[in-house]
């Protein structure tokens, strides 16, 4: 390895616990880089954004080969750990500058778009649900964020429903909730199976390597070599598309900082459990209280719970911190079903989401022929799938009104270095963990 190579940080052990994953059949190991190799493009990261990019460029540069390589498998990363939320407008939507919001709103949806048809185009068995899930408060401050966003949903002539606390019962099966607004055509998924969907039917031109996590980055004369732990791909073009792994790659790490967040899946609900739940079938709320829980019945009949974080540059959560996380879930749930209090928490899980304190993300070139997108504060599907897409025309050279209100979005402002910021983030997060309060 020459001595201005970048190292890449090693990613912690793999948490095999996750719900969404283990609720899926099994499926065979992919290809792992076992060679030194070359490409026109190397694509880092097989989660949304990645596998949108690797399309994208697979369809602009015909003849030409794309590469991507995944540190562990399609889906078992951070794209398949979310809450399966598609997301165009979220509470940070409302405080963009107004220009801001709109190319926000109309990039999230081209997002949702081009997901939905890729959907239909390959039958992927997603649980695909265009319903519409809610935003929804249980406190104070959550009913007044709620009622700015009904303001700005009517100001800006968006479609939604506005649900009082008897509506939100028969919706939910709870008396938890006070309020929500429910927005038609915001899918919910099941993410984990859309994303490994989405890597079986990439287009002819596109060869994925699973389990070739990067271990390092050396800048060539006019190309990028990028070295795993059983060879090498060199490339023209690199596009990472690692979101909050970025800063461990050995990049944006004064832009955006990852956060780690826990989920929990219980078992399936019985009949009489479901019964005894009454409401809708399937439905997927987000708090607009502070700290308020993801709350999610999924198709097959299981409560999805989403709270606490964890900030640590490492990516290693503690066992301590887990547990934690998980009687919080517990108690999520049963301050809303307490006659579900029976009903254990299967599985429990961690994913590392990118953010920044102003909830922008980082998009364009890094360095010469080497380009990212991340930083999407918890709502990355929709958006990273449309950013995915216009950073492969960014690196192809294509240029299109979308790519120019791409590169239009406000980006984050440096972090402080560290340790200062380190010290602030554990106190932030450790605060917002314990003020979570009633509404968690």
């Amino acid at each position: 390895m020459s001595a201005g190579a970048i190292r890449a940080r090693t990613l912690p052990p793999e948490d095999a616990t996750c719900g969404w994953l283990a609720t899926l059949p099994s499926r065979p190991a992919g290809r792992r880089l076992a060679a030194d190799e070359e490409a026109d493009f190397a694509v880092v990261g097989a989660g949304f954004t990645g596998l949108a990019a690797a399309r994208r460029l697979a369809e602009l540069e015909t003849g030409g080969r794309v590469a991507v390589l995944e540190a562990r498998r399609a889906g078992f990363g951070a794209s398949g750990r979310s809450s399966g939320f598609l997301v165009d407008i979220a509470f940070f939507t409302t405080r963009m500058e107004p220009r801001a919001a709109a190319r926000h709103v109309r990039l999230s949806r081209l997002g949702i778009d081009r997901l939905r048809r890729l959907v239909e185009l390959h039958a992927i068995d997603c649980a695909w649900d265009d319903t519409g899930w809610l935003h929804v408060a249980a406190g104070e401050v959550g009913l007044r964020d709620l009622e700015t966003l009904r303001a700005w949903l009517e100001e800006h002539g968006e479609e939604h429903a506005t649900l009082d606390a008897a509506a939100m019962a028969a919706t939910t099966g709870t008396r938890f909730y006070r309020a929500g607004l429910r927005l038609p055509g915001r899918p919910l998924v099941q993410p984990a199976a859309l994303v490994q969907g989405l890597a079986a039917a990439l287009p002819p031109g596109v060869e994925l390597f699973e389990e070739s996590p990067v271990v390092a980055l050396e800048r060539l004369a006019e190309r990028w070599r990028l070295r795993t732990p059983g060879g090498s791909i060199t490339a023209r073009r690199v596009l990472l598309a690692t979101n909050g792994f970025t800063p461990g790659i050995g990049f944006l790490g004064r832009r955006i900082f990852p956060l780690v967040t826990f989920g929990s899946l219980t078992r399936r609900l019985s009949a009489g459990e479901q019964e005894a739940l009454g409401g809708e079938r399937e439905w997927g709320v987000l708090a607009q209280d502070p700290m308020g829980s993801s709350v999610r019945r999924t198709r097959d009949q299981r409560l999805l719970v989403r709270n606490t974080v964890c900030y640590t540059p490492s990516l290693r959560c503690s066992p301590r911190a887990e547990r934690r996380a998980r009687r919080a879930h517990r108690q999520a749930l049963d301050r809303r079903f307490p006659d579900l209090a029976e009903v254990p928490l299967e599985l429990t899980w961690a994913g590392v989401m990118g953010a920044s304190p102003s909830r922008r993300h980082v998009f364009g070139q890094l360095d010469e022929g080497l380009y990212a997108l991340a930083g999407f504060s918890g709502a990355g599907i929709a958006l990273g799938t449309a950013g995915g897409e216009l950073l492969a025309d960014l690196a192809a050279g294509r240029e299109s009104d979308d790519l120019r209100d791409m590169l239009a979005l406000p980006e984050p402002a440096r972090l402080p270095r560290r340790p200062f910021f380190d010290l602030g983030a554990r106190m932030r997060v450790a605060w917002m963990n314990a003020s979570a309060g009633a509404t968690l």
